[in-house]
């Protein structure tokens, strides 16, 4: 029994395994450190800096490049291009995962995380360019699980509710690209209405085109 158990362990004791083990634990312990001791103590962000490089990488890039389900459903769908069909599937699953990953990221970057849903629910900034990114962020979240389901579904053999699901493909795939081109251009505005953020090489009236662009090739 011993032996039978070492052996079954043995394939799971890889490199990879045991690097990913030590980051996840590393993750872990800066977890509590921020949840326990506040913001600035392994963000090094605090009311005067609560923007930094977190933000920038989590938000901006994390998003971007978890544009690909919105790129592939609307050339699938929307333009016909059925050979990427095969990859309609993987492409919104990797979506909805950096997506809901970008969200749990946020919880490390915000002061006060608890209150990410006030924005959305309770208390509209409607005149913030944040208030429309977090609502298209949420709005999109949603429509990629949606159009997820139907593998689900499939695999629960729920035939009838899968092909209810499968009837709203269109209407779902354009309503994720609206979601995707208002938050993904709005990303790039941030920074035409704080110029002395931004270093004037990469500064430009231009930037959300440039944000929406670079999305759909991310």
């Amino acid at each position: 029994m011993e032996r039978s158990s070492r052996i079954s362990l043995r394939p799971l004791m890889t490199p990879f395994n045991l690097a990913l083990g030590v980051i996840l634990a590393v993750g872990c312990v800066l977890t509590v450190l921020r949840f326990t001791g506040g913001l600035s103590v392994v963000t090094n962000l605090d009311d005067n800096n609560p923007w930094g490089i977190w933000i920038g990488f989590d938000l901006l890039c994390g998003v971007a490049l978890a544009a690909g389900g919105y790129t592939t459903s609307a050339a699938c769908y929307l333009f016909g291009l059925k050979r990427y069909h095969s990859a309609v599937r993987p492409a919104i699953l990797t979506a909805f995962l950096g997506y809901a990953l970008v969200v749990l990221a946020l919880h490390y970057d915000v002061g006060r995380p608890w209150r990410l849903p006030f924005p959305i629910f309770w208390q509209q900034g409607t005149t913030s360019l944040l208030f429309e990114v977090g609502l298209c962020v949420f709005l999109y979240l949603t429509v990629l699980l949606i159009e997820f389901t139907p593998a689900v579904f499939e695999w629960l053999g729920f035939s009838k509710l899968r092909n209810a699901v499968v009837k709203l493909t269109i209407l779902l795939t354009i309503f994720g690209v609206v979601l995707s081109t208002l938050h993904q251009s709005s990303l790039g505005a941030l920074y035409t209405i704080v110029p002395s953020k931004l270093h004037p090489l990469w500064y430009s009236s231009y930037l959300p085109v440039y944000f929406f662009i670079s999305s759909m090739f991310a």
